[in-house]
């Protein structure tokens, strides 16, 4: 599967729910209107029905819009709602048996966060479409360990040849730095999600990355 057509715009929006932020549809219709075209679903604090019922809604809406869908750590849910991938953790269900789970859907993305080059390089080997890596800065949105930083990142880029997504403390004033080391794409979290207007934020993601998408696209 190609860069262009795994990440379209570059940029993955990870609607972390929480008390927060706003509902996840009133949310996902603003980042789509925004020209955002990947959604990943995060929800750590909800009950299993809870995450299924919202991402149905989410499913709805972003194959209205042609916009990828991918569900954290259930991949059950993601099957039942016909999402185009999952993504997982270290502690999550490995990716052969996650595979298993879609044994008869012919295309699904697998993700796996990672936070070492080691970890890395081993979710390439067993499988995963793409990797995201991080925290690359600080970030008090997910518990994922002390910053990575991007000389980090660099050598998870120069250790494997699956697409790298950062994640973890992307912000307009770092997220030029992210994509020149040479990220595939950047997960965008509370920089968009707690924004008092997620369709402007959104917009301003959007075209920062594109940006430099296209410019990294004409020079390689």
């Amino acid at each position: 599967m190609t860069y262009r057509g795994l990440y379209q715009s570059g940029l993955c929006l990870i609607m972390d729910r929480g008390d927060r932020i706003k509902p996840a549809f009133d949310s996902a219709v603003s980042a789509i209107g925004s020209g955002v075209k990947w959604i990943q679903l995060r929800d750590k604090t909800s009950d299993r029905l809870q995450i299924f019922k919202t991402s149905r809604v989410l499913r709805a809406l972003t194959l209205a819009n042609g916009v990828k869908l991918i569900i954290n750590d259930y991949p059950d849910i993601a099957l039942a709602v016909d999402a185009e991938g999952v993504h997982i953790g270290q502690d999550d269900m490995p990716i052969k048996y996650v595979r298993k789970v879609f044994a008869k859907k012919r295309h699904i993305i697998i993700g796996v966060s990672t936070h070492s080059v080691e970890e890395a390089v081993r979710a390439e080997e067993e499988g995963a479409d793409y990797i995201g890596f991080g925290p690359v800065f600080h970030t008090t949105t997910k518990d994922a360990g002390s910053p990575k930083g991007i000389e980090m990142l660099s050598k998870v880029l120069s250790q494997v040849s699956i697409p790298v997504v950062a994640i973890g403390g992307i912000v307009q004033e770092n997220v030029k730095l992210v994509l020149e080391a040479g990220a595939h794409a950047v997960a965008v979290a509370s920089a968009i999600m707690e924004s008092e207007d997620i369709g402007m934020a959104a917009a301003e993601f959007v075209d920062a990355v594109s940006n430099r998408i296209s410019t990294n696209l004409v020079t390689r």
